[in-house]
């Protein structure tokens, strides 16, 4: 008929154009459910979810932090926060961060949405429109989002090695040809407690980071940053341990400028609340000043201010001794939970001679996989739901309960055979 357009019409921009968000996670999780809902949950693995889940399958929350944010007086639920962030809230980020292992230097911090608010920040403000930035080749799916948000791309290197060793080679490698192409980089390192795989980088790991990065920085006219995703360092082990690495970054030159990500959502079990933090730190007074800058000058031009009460409540915690070591007493349990269903897993696929990724803590374990997502349809019929990732298969070891975590590697090995 006349008149009649015969072809979609598109109105964004054409930046934006083909823009469309497929999550592997929320589809696998979908179909844990639906399952759930025909044959019942008690028949179910459900290991998608990227949240803490008690024995009885419910969403765990650490029970001071629920008891103080309950008490919180209305005004701190309700008020507008300043743009960087409460100061006592920061003041307990900087402390939380580094905990004894603070390295000497000038520190900052300026409050995100989550840790993914302080991803976005390192890559709008440390990377260039156009540039490659560079992670593991296991990563969180979301980086590559938020790099093609911001009119970046995502670069990776091989994180293990044929012996399943950090690949200090690879990395290198992938440092060298970026910067021969640009003058500035931008690391992504999520560790310790790797989402996906639960590997966490050696103090030899990083002393190999750094010295690749010194050694390139020495040639001459080029800048790297690196954004340390610490999202899942309190279910890395005991705190001041896991933190030992940061000691490493003390009098590094300016031209090698050192980050984290701090999150309320996993260690504080506040996932929804969407409160985090972006931290710098720099032997250089001058760069931290800066940081601090155009930190909160991005954070302006996003969500302006985040959400008060959380701040408000981790800073009581903080503050209060008791409060604190309650805190730590019943985080420290959930730990201990996580970790029993790690070994039961790793011990178990060990034993059956599945080829599970070293996993060292946290949430996530992994097992590479040519075709992932036909693993995967082969575990439905167990009704056990893991994530087809790009090379693998993720399994959310803070979701299932150790009753159910009992056998399923052997299950996996089984799958894995039948589609090989």
């Amino acid at each position: 008929m006349k008149g009649i357009m015969t072809m979609a019409m598109s109105m964004v921009a054409s930046n934006a154009t083909g823009r469309v968000l497929n999550d592997a996670i929320f589809g696998a999780s979908a179909a844990a459910k639906a399952a759930a809902a025909k044959v019942g949950a008690d028949k179910v693995t459900n290991a998608t979810i990227g949240a803490i889940m008690n024995d009885e399958e419910k969403l765990a929350c650490i029970p001071t932090m629920e008891k103080v944010y309950r008490e919180l007086p209305m005004s701190d639920i309700i008020a507008y926060a300043p743009i960087a962030g409460l100061p006592e809230y920061l003041d307990a980020v900087l402390d939380l961060t580094f905990a004894a292992q603070r390295p000497a230097g000038y520190t900052a911090a300026i409050a995100t949405a989550g840790g993914t608010g302080a991803v976005h920040h390192a890559i709008a403000n440390y990377s260039e429109q156009g540039d490659e930035v560079l992670t593991s080749d296991w990563f969180w799916g979301p980086y590559n989002v938020l790099c093609q948000e911001q009119g970046r791309r995502l670069a990776t290197y091989a994180l293990f090695d044929e012996r399943q060793n950090f690949n200090r080679q690879d990395f290198a490698a992938k440092v060298e040809a970026l910067l021969k192409k640009q003058s500035s980089l931008l690391i992504l390192l999520n560790t310790p407690a790797h989402n996906p795989t639960g590997y966490s980088f050696s103090e030899e790991d990083w002393g190999e980071v750094l010295d690749v990065c010194k050694t390139q920085i020495k040639k001459g006219d080029k800048k790297i940053s690196i954004l340390v995703d610490i999202a899942y360092i309190d279910y890395a082990g005991e705190k001041n341990e896991v933190r030992r690495f940061m000691k490493q970054f003390e009098n590094l030159p300016p031209e090698l400028f050192v980050m984290f990500a701090f999150s309320m959502s996993k260690g504080y079990t506040m996932y929804g609340q969407r409160t985090g933090a972006i931290v710098g730190l720099s032997a250089h007074k001058e760069i931290v000043e800066e940081f601090k800058t155009v930190s909160a000058f991005s954070s302006r031009g996003t969500w302006s201010n985040i959400n008060r009460g959380a701040m408000a409540a981790l800073a009581k915690i903080y503050r209060d001794a008791g409060l604190r070591a309650q805190f730590e007493k019943e985080r420290e349990s959930l730990y201990q939970m996580i970790r029993e269903r790690g070994v039961i897993f790793m011990e178990e696929a060990k034993a059956c001679a599945l080829n599970a990724l070293p996993y060292k803590a946290g949430f996530f374990l992994s097992i590479p996989a040519a075709d992932p997502v036909a693993v995967c349809d082969r575990l439905h019929d167990d009704f056990i739901f893991p994530v087809p990732l790009k090379k693998g298969v993720r399994v959310a070891v803070c979701a299932v309960p150790a009753k159910k975590m009992r056998g399923m590697a052997g299950k996996i090995k089984k799958a894995w055979d039948a589609v090989r």
